[in-house]
């Protein structure tokens, strides 16, 4: 295993905190970065009592300061926030309970910033929540999977998949994923395929395995010619991963939910160990240099140069408490090297790249269950930082 070196690179500097604080359970939920410096855009969340909000929030790149933005019109968490081609912000599903057996949504919502007005647009056609979304080269965004209430007192992940027309204002069919799941991630290459991979496919009330099945989208050139096919497993199923684009035609995913046991007589309860890699061209991942440290529900944002930020995260989403240390990987050399650890250790939170070095965290989790004072409720954050690869903000 390649260890960090002694000296950390980068600092973290504490900036105006959030209105209110909360937390980001899923892969988009959070942040945006808004187009022509109109700021960051936060979004929905939980509370401590993990119930959906339906506060906004803007940060301002000048002030480095946040205020209180129009509330959304429904609750929700488990969403998804899309930054779309004309600027705006397309918000999707997810939930307003706080139960795992809570029903997904239908609404979708559609943020300007010109005014900071939302307006209701054309619904889904199936609810759901902890689903997949992301902008394809043709403008239009590809929501996939999610879990539906498929009784009083269970859930059902989905396999199916819907396409929105900005233009138009319409949802349509895409073609079904080959396997159903949840809490994947999905990321899109610069030839214009979709890589979604990992996941769990819950299928009770009850916490489910994670997934090493992946799958690869191709929207096709015309309506209806889209195809979703089955490509290279995960080396180790994962869910509560997250996954970055690494280079036109390569996929970084790290750390998240195991199984259980790692296969070498250790086990691992929660957080895996293990980066890998994904290449387009052989559809085969590739075991990268272990973490020094596993995590789940932490960040990654790229850093520029072939480096990203891993940020934070925690063992335990039950009775874990933040982490604070934060870690850089070359992609170039495969190596791991420590960054300035963060002010305040959180998991669950918000998280995007500002410019070339740069990424801001917002709110989050500081300590759940028995690790917090209140076993009944999480210990929240409204605190935000900013690293800098080059020591300041």
């Amino acid at each position: 295993m390649t260890s960090p070196t002694l000296a950390a690179t980068g600092a973290w500097t504490k900036t105006g905190d959030l209105p209110a604080a909360a937390s980001w359970y899923g892969q988009y939920d959070g942040a945006v970065l808004l187009k022509n410096d109109k700021g960051v855009l936060l979004v929905g969340g939980t509370d401590a009592k993990g119930v959906a909000v339906n506060k906004t929030a803007l940060y301002s790149l000048t002030d480095k300061k946040w205020t209180a933005g129009k509330t959304l019109q429904v609750p929700r968490r488990l969403h998804t926030v899309t930054l779309l081609d004309s600027g705006k912000v397309l918000v999707v599903g997810g939930t307003s309970g706080s139960s795992p057996l809570s029903p997904g949504l239908t609404s979708v919502e559609l943020y300007d910033p010109a005014d900071g007005t939302w307006k209701t647009v054309a619904s889904l056609r199936e609810a759901r929540w902890g689903h997949s979304a992301v902008l394809l080269a043709n403008k239009k965004v590809l929501v996939a999977g999610g879990v539906a209430t498929r009784s009083g007192d269970s859930v059902k992940a989905l396999n199916t998949a819907e396409i929105y027309d900005p233009d138009s204002d319409t949802w349509s069919d895409a073609k079904p994923m080959t396997d159903a799941r949840t809490g994947h991630s999905a990321v899109l290459f610069k030839g214009g395929q979709v890589l979604v991979a990992g996941g769990t496919a819950p299928i009770s009330g009850a916490d489910a395995t994670s997934l090493a099945f992946c799958e690869l989208y191709n929207p096709g050139t015309t309506p209806g010619t889209d195809t979703w096919t089955p490509a290279g497993s995960l080396l180790q199923p994962r869910s509560g991963h997250r996954a970055v684009l690494a280079s036109d035609t390569t996929v970084l995913v790290i750390g998240g939910a195991t199984p259980g046991a790692a296969g070498d007589g250790t086990f691992d309860p929660f957080n895996s160990l293990t980066a890998e890699r994904y290449d387009l061209a052989t559809d085969k991942w590739t075991g990268l240099a272990a973490t020094p440290g596993g995590r789940g529900f932490h960040g990654v944002a790229p850093l520029g140069s072939g480096k990203f930020l891993v940020i934070g995260g925690t063992a335990d989403e039950h009775n874990g408490v933040g982490y604070q240390s934060a870690l850089i990987y070359d992609n170039g050399t495969n190596a791991w090297s420590a960054a300035g650890g963060l002010a305040a250790g959180r998991w669950a939170f918000a998280a995007t790249a500002l410019a070339a070095g740069s990424v801001l965290v917002a709110g989050g989790t500081v300590a759940s269950g028995i690790a917090g004072a209140d076993p009944e409720s999480a210990e929240l954050t409204a605190t935000t930082e900013v690293f800098s690869i080059g020591g300041g903000s």
